[in-house]
């Protein structure tokens, strides 16, 4: 997976990802994960941090982004999406 940086974000897809459960916010939410695992994990390691321990804190990272729905409180007028998941992960 090298060379896979931040994808463009499609700030539809951010919004709803954080609607209620619903199949298209589930759907939404996955392509998220799947989107930005890497480059969130890529950004863990480039801190420091051993490959088992990234995925560890990489993986967290996401529990907390759902668990907290910090999604809810993303904005595109706020700027991008990549420095609201990385403010959030730091």
């Amino acid at each position: 997976m090298p060379g896979r940086g931040f994808a463009t974000t499609h700030w539809s897809v951010v919004l709803c990802a954080g609607e209620s459960q619903t199949p298209q916010s589930a759907m939404a939410l996955e392509n998220l994960c799947s989107s930005y695992w890497y480059p969130l994990y890529a950004f863990v390691r480039n801190c420091g941090h051993g490959s088992e321990e990234a995925r560890d804190l990489t993986q967290e990272f996401f529990a907390r982004l759902l668990e907290k729905k910090w999604l809810k409180t993303a904005d595109p007028q706020r700027g991008r999406f990549r420095t609201f998941l990385l403010s959030a992960l730091k």
